[in-house]
Parts: structure tokens; sequence; C-alpha cells
């Protein structure tokens, strides 16, 4: 919820694919001919939603990830909807799964993704300072057994009930920390090598030998 930040007002602050928030970002998009993806409290069908929209370059909403497990330790289940499917999504032909901070508890949404071949799975959190270190565990859990980058996104600041101390980070296929924003509101620009997916699955096969699914 990257504008409103995580709230339970989903009806105050609810919007339909033609309200601000998507042209805000779809703005962006067409001034820095990039992709970007963020978060909205979608309102469709009379149903509430913590999605994820990827806006591609051309300013269109390439593809939607509704939230797939609310977070019931505070309520969010009795405010939003839950989504139904995993969504892959496509930048500039490689392949990223998309998941939303409370997913990351979930490794079956991440084994999902892993054995589809996706290069990447992008996470966007409101993560806060007294489980930080499940955070920064269970990213690198999911980049290690489904040998892909995870791109992570945290938020900063304080609400009424919570500290957060961001450590977004990116998480290359080997579990290796690539880079990590500490509690600052802050951009970083890094360059990631694609190839190290392939590599990593080579090397190492294990998603070949994964009986149970």
């Amino acid at each position: 919820l990257t504008l409103t930040a995580f709230t339970m007002r989903s009806r105050s602050f609810a919007e339909h694919e033609a309200g601000e928030t998507i042209a805000y970002f779809s703005q962006i998009a067409l001034t820095y001919r990039t992709d970007v993806i963020f978060g909205m409290i979608e309102l469709s069908a009379e149903k509430y939603f913590n999605s994820l929209l990827h806006i591609n370059s051309s300013g269109e909403i390439q593809s939607k990830y509704r939230k797939i497990h609310p977070f019931s330790f505070t309520g969010e289940d009795r405010f939003y909807d839950a989504g139904s499917e995993p969504v892959i999504t496509d930048i500039k032909g490689t392949s990223f799964g998309l998941t939303g901070c409370y997913d990351l508890r979930f490794p079956e949404l991440y084994r999902f993704y892993g054995r589809q071949g996706v290069s990447g799975i992008i996470n966007i959190a409101n993560w806060p300072v007294q489980r930080i270190d499940h955070w920064t565990s269970l990213l690198k859990a999911r980049a290690i057994e489904n040998q892909c980058f995870v791109i992570a996104v945290n938020r900063t600041g304080k609400d009424k009930t919570n500290n957060y101390n961001g450590r977004s980070k990116i998480i290359d296929p080997s579990g290796t920390q690539l880079v990590e924003m500490k509690s600052n509101a802050q951009f970083e620009i890094t360059a990631i090598d694609l190839r190290a997916v392939a590599e990593t699955r080579k090397m190492y096969p294990f998603l070949q030998d994964i009986r149970l699914l």
C-alpha cells in the first residue's frame, strides 16, 4: 500500500483502476520509460484487495496481484478480501513472481514461482522492527530454496503501533545479499546479472529433485 501505508480503512482509500494512484504511477513509468511496481487498495466488484500492480514502461497495467494471505494477526482479513491466484509478470523478457508482505511466511507460494522458473520474486512489505529478523531470514531462505533473485522493499518510519527500519534488499540465487538499505527512506540503483539464475540452477539442480509437489 505504497501511498496510503498499511491501513484497515480499506473502504476509505480503495480505488478502481481509473483512480489517482494508477494514474500517478503510470505517469512516472512514462516519464522515465521504466517499469514500476507498487501497492494499492483496489476496489473490484464490491471487494477490497491489498493489490500489487506492475505498470510497464508504456504506462499500462502489465499485471495485477491480489495478496493471497491477509495478515490475520492484525485483522487484515476482516477488512481485505484474499486473492486466489499467483501472478507472474514479465519485465523486458524476464519473469518475476509477485508477492506482498505476509506472503513471505508461506513458502508454497514461492515454491510455485520457483517451479515455474521465474528469475526473480518481488515482495513489498510493511514489516515492523520487532520481527525484522524474520524478514531477513525468510527472504534469504526464499532466494536459496528457489534459486532466484528476491527483490524486497520494506517501509521506513512509524505509525501508531509500530516502528519500521526498512532493510529493503536484493538477494541473489545463492543467498548472497547484494544490497541492503537501512532505516532512512532512500533510492538505490543496482545491476543484477540474470545469468546467475541459470548458472545456479545448472550447478545445483535442486529444483529437479522435488518429490512432494
